[in-house]
């Protein structure tokens, strides 16, 4: 859930041209910037999620973002900090994409729908 949101959250609003290429081997993709895995450019910082991270790196202060780093905090590192249950349903449908042999484009197109809809309706 936090890579997709992540990744959606770059798209969006700090980098509308970015790709994407999922990899475990980081030296397969010189000139890459990781995010979401360890050693990564952006990664958990302390008690932040990764979407926690980018808000904070690139000033992103739109009070649906927050709302939704709340739900993916909450579902990413099980902390309940915010008490968001909501990211739990949304935790499940992401892995279970995940578990569905679907390539990695997918799941991005079908994640990047779901945050869109979410964008739209947090604090409703």
């Amino acid at each position: 859930m936090d890579r997709v949101g992540s990744a959606w959250l770059i798209r969006h609003f700090i980098d509308a041209e970015a790709k994407f290429v999922f990899s475990s081997d980081p030296d397969a993709h010189p000139g890459a910037i990781r995010f979401d895995m360890f050693g990564g450019d952006f990664t958990h910082l302390g008690d932040d999620c990764t979407f926690e991270t980018l808000l904070k790196r690139f000033n992103l202060r739109d009070k649906p973002l927050q709302q939704i780093a709340q739900i993916i905090h909450d579902a990413d590192l099980e902390d309940d900090k915010f008490g968001r249950p909501e990211g739990r349903a949304i935790e499940l449908i992401t892995k279970g994409w995940g578990k569905m042999d679907w390539p990695d484009e997918e799941i991005l197109r079908k994640g990047f729908e779901l945050f869109d809809a979410l964008y739209l309706t947090v604090g409703i």
